[in-house]
């Protein structure tokens, strides 16, 4: 402050040192006096001047040092806010997932609501509330059993004798257990909910803004009630070895990542009707103890259904395979339908059995399609299906009717050792490579009316009713012409 003063002083007496003397020189009387007195005027307004632009400056320096001041503590408040915040989230997180370990089926319920506020307010919490989530719902859970029908009035069985010995006294009644059970109940279906209500996007192009994005779920080994994740939309998704108690519903959801449903169990009907895998979903060892439904399903990578079992019917009519479909070893207790699917690459139902009907009716194999060691129980058809690669049915049983009227084979295509306990079709079928159909046993009636083969076809010890089997028999050549299989002459 002084530093400047004192140049402000100096170039002050400079200016009038400047003008005094050199720009009043020659002058006399009153020129001089006015000349002078101009200088002083001058030297006093730089003076001024250089002060006013100190003043402007140190101004500047102030409010600047102000500003500064003030950005420093709006920041280390914005700090302190945040960490209050912060602290008030642990806070309540951590007490919410205490509420969770409580005896007080009321206390839970706070504590999934709590956590569910938790997550919508803080979005980078919400992976962390479902994972919470997921694993209440993983723990150990025996659900209440159902509740009988009143007991009817009258003597069931013999009245005791007295024995003169005392009676033991009657064990506690099991009210209060099942009381839990029925609690515990109402806490997990509130979480189940919770979940649904979250992974619900909503219509496109604008989300509800309940919705959690990007969320993966794992359920493994949980234990649900009529558990729903309808029209869901979820990353990844895990629910091996999951009971699922009453109904399950996948209904229009889609699984962006994988999804493994391997060794679940299904005691009620299963719907995932207009599902959407974008990765893997595995269903091997799987047990449907109900009806399910894959109608319009469209799994975008490999589908694994082996050794699971279908207690009820089963459709997959119009599901959609974008790579290999496995169904081996299956087991369907009902009617399996597959009308319409389109396989995008290999299909193999290697052992697969088919108590019931099978449908797949207008099918498409875009690649392989195994189906050999395979059993038919009852009406089995592919008609119009279209086989893009190869073929194999080698060993099959099919101990109904088998209809492959208007199928086309587009590669090799074995029925070696087939056996046919019931009608077999083919009219009108092509083949478009060899077809082999050595050793088959065609126990019904048989017909390959109008068939054609764009390879070689052979019948080597076919049998029709246990006695040689002769193609011109059942269809296959007009008069005139060879027979393939080498029997007589059609005329």
């Amino acid at each position: 402050m002084w530093l400047t003063a004192a140049v402000i002083a100096v170039v002050t007496a400079g200016a009038v040192v400047a003008l005094w003397w050199p720009a009043t020189a020659g002058l006399n009387g009153a020129e001089l006096v006015s000349a002078r007195l101009d200088a002083l005027k001058v030297g006093l307004s730089v003076a001024v001047g250089s002060g006013g632009v100190v003043a402007l400056y140190l101004s500047w320096r102030r409010q600047h040092s102000t500003e500064a001041d003030l950005d420093n503590r709006e920041r280390a408040l914005a700090h302190q806010e945040h960490d209050a915040a912060e602290r008030r989230l642990t806070e309540l997180y951590l007490k919410a997932v205490e509420q969770l370990g409580s005896t007080q089926a009321a206390v839970r319920h706070g504590g999934l609501y709590a956590l569910e506020r938790v997550a919508q307010n803080n979005p980078r919490q919400q992976q962390t509330v479902v994972n919470v989530i997921c694993a209440y719902l993983r723990n150990p859970y025996t659900p209440p059993p159902e509740t009988r029908g009143l007991r009817p009035l009258g003597v069931r069985r013999p009245l005791l004798k007295t024995t003169g010995r005392p009676r033991p006294p009657a064990a506690p009644s099991n009210g209060g257990t099942r009381e839990t059970q029925l609690q515990e109940r109402e806490v997990r279906l509130t979480a189940q909910r919770i979940l649904h209500q979250h992974l619900r996007p909503g219509q496109a192009p604008d989300p509800r803004p309940e919705f959690w994005p990007d969320i993966d779920v794992d359920l493994t080994g949980a234990t649900l009630i009529d558990f729903s994740l309808a029209h869901c939309r979820i990353a990844n998704a895990s629910f091996r070895s999951t009971k699922f108690g009453g109904g399950a519903w996948f209904s229009g959801a889609t699984f962006g990542g994988g999804a493994t449903f391997g060794g679940a169990e299904f005691d009620g009907r299963a719907t995932f009707r207009g599902a959407r895998f974008g990765g893997g979903a595995t269903f091997g060892g799987a047990r449907f103890g109900d009806n399910v439904s894959f109608l319009s399903t469209k799994f975008g990578d490999f589908a694994g259904f082996g050794r699971a079992k279908f207690d009820g019917y089963a459709t997959f009519e119009g599901a959609e395979f974008g790579d290999n479909a496995g169904f081996d070893r299956v087991e369907f207790g009902g009617d399996a339908w597959f009308g319409g699917a389109r396989f995008g690459s290999g299909a193999t139902f290697r052992g697969t059995e088919f108590d019931g009907n099978a449908g797949f009716s207008g099918v498409e194999f875009g690649g392989d399609a195994g189906f050999g060691e395979a059993r038919f129980g009852g009406y089995a058809t592919f008609g119009r299906a279209r086989f893009g690669g190869g073929a194999t049915f080698g060993g099959t049983k099919f101990d109904g009717n088998a209809e492959f009227g208007e199928a086309r084979f587009g590669g090799e295509t074995t029925f070696d050792g087939v056996e046919f306990g019931g009608g077999a079709g083919f009219g009108g079928a092509e083949f478009g490579g060899d077809a082999g159909f050595d050793g088959v046993e065609f126990g019904g009636g048989a017909w390959f009316g109008g068939v054609k083969f764009g390879g070689d076809v052979r019948f080597d010890e076919a049998a029709y009713d246990r006695r040689v089997f002769y193609p011109v028999e059942h269809g296959l050549s007009r008069a005139g012409e060879s027979d393939p299989a080498g029997g007589p002459d059609p005329t």
